[in-house]
């Protein structure tokens, strides 16, 4: 009887766990291929998990920030899926590579396909320039089911709070990475230079060190035959004698 209980307890105590993961985790999120510099362009992934188990996801409507305008949005085609991008006039004209903007876009919705129980779908977006002075931008998005259930995914994140029920998608931005390789490979150069400055001193003070060892062997031996040389003259005097 008591195992049946414990057993009875680990498996509710499994099932909370696996019920509360679902809750924080299945939701619409959204990352860069790589990095999202700040200033820079960058391919996104809108994640999108089904989490009924009784219905398919059949839309998916993402909302960009107006107050952090992307002058290029390019959806990659998804086979099965109808994309339409939706687009608003600027109040103020932005000027990107010396061109001015009058619109940016501001919507984009996949519809169509079907994102099964179980199943998730990726949805990438080729963006730029993303903001230079903004840590984050938010996208909000709608997720519609073929039961024509509607989960807005439309609450931001605040630092230091508890996660909302139906998260935004929130894209971290990185810091924009400077020219500093020309420098670095400068730096590399002068350091090089300095090695082979150094192996070349090397190299005359050996060939330094080579020839005053050389003269000196030469000395000594100049001095030895001197040497014997006195001695033979000192021998042929005593004999002559």
């Amino acid at each position: 009887m008591k195992t049946s209980r414990v057993s009875f307890a680990a498996a509710l105590a499994a099932g909370s766990v696996l019920v509360l993961s679902g809750t924080a985790f299945a939701h619409v999120g959204v990352q860069p291929v790589g990095e999202a510099a700040k200033g820079g362009y960058a391919t996104l992934n809108f994640k999108v998990p089904n989490e009924r188990d009784n219905a398919s996801t059949t839309q998916l409507e993402v909302n960009f920030p107006v107050d952090q305008p992307l002058t290029s949005v390019m959806p990659q085609d998804i086979p099965g899926w109808t994309v339409n991008v939706e687009k608003t006039k600027l109040d103020k004209p932005l000027t990107v590579h010396g061109k001015q903007v009058n619109e940016v876009v501001t919507k984009v919705t996949w519809s169509g396909g079907k994102i099964g129980p179980g199943m998730f779908q990726q949805f990438p977006v080729s963006v730029g320039k993303l903001p230079e002075n903004a840590d984050q931008m938010v996208f909000k998005a709608i997720q519609t089911y073929d039961n024509n259930e509607v989960v807005r995914w439309i609450e931001e994140p605040k630092e230091g709070a508890a996660e909302p029920q139906t998260p935004a998608p929130v894209l971290k931005l990185t810091a924009a990475k400077g020219d500093d390789h020309h420098a670095g490979a400068k730096t590399d150069e002068a350091k090089n230079a300095e090695k082979d400055t150094s192996a070349g001193h090397g190299h005359d003070e050996a060939a330094d060190h080579g020839s005053d060892t050389t003269a000196r062997a030469l000395g000594i031996a100049g001095i030895v035959i001197g040497l014997g040389g006195v001695a033979f003259g000192v021998a042929s005097r005593r004999r002559s004698a």
